[in-house]
């Protein structure tokens, strides 16, 4: 299995050609897309696609550190992360494609 990164472009050109809108529209579309993902998880709210999983932001406070290099503690300043909660669907489909690739190579 080859290590791909997929890009904007690429998602946008795969909603051109299922959809059936012009590139422009295809590209727009997904971009609006994105943006409202991205705005409701500014607000500190929770994104969930049915069949593909959860997005939400996770407050984490301040705490000490270490240098892995030197030892040395540095505080870590509190922050937003974002996470990812794959739903089961996925994880199933992920699984599958794990198990037919490691059957394939035996």
């Amino acid at each position: 299995m080859s290590r791909k990164t997929i890009t904007r472009t690429e998602l946008g050109e795969a909603i051109y050609q299922e959809v059936g809108l012009s590139r422009n529209e295809s590209s727009d579309l997904f971009e609006t897309v994105l943006n409202k993902i991205s705005e409701t998880l500014i607000m500190g709210e929770t994104v969930k696609i049915s069949s593909f999983g959860t997005f939400s932001i996770r407050s984490k406070s301040e705490r000490i550190g270490r240098n892995p290099k030197t030892g040395v503690e540095v505080p870590i300043t509190p922050r937003r992360v974002i996470n990812f909660r794959p739903s089961q669907q996925l994880k199933t489909r992920i699984s599958k494609i794990n198990k037919d690739v490691n059957d394939q190579s035996a």
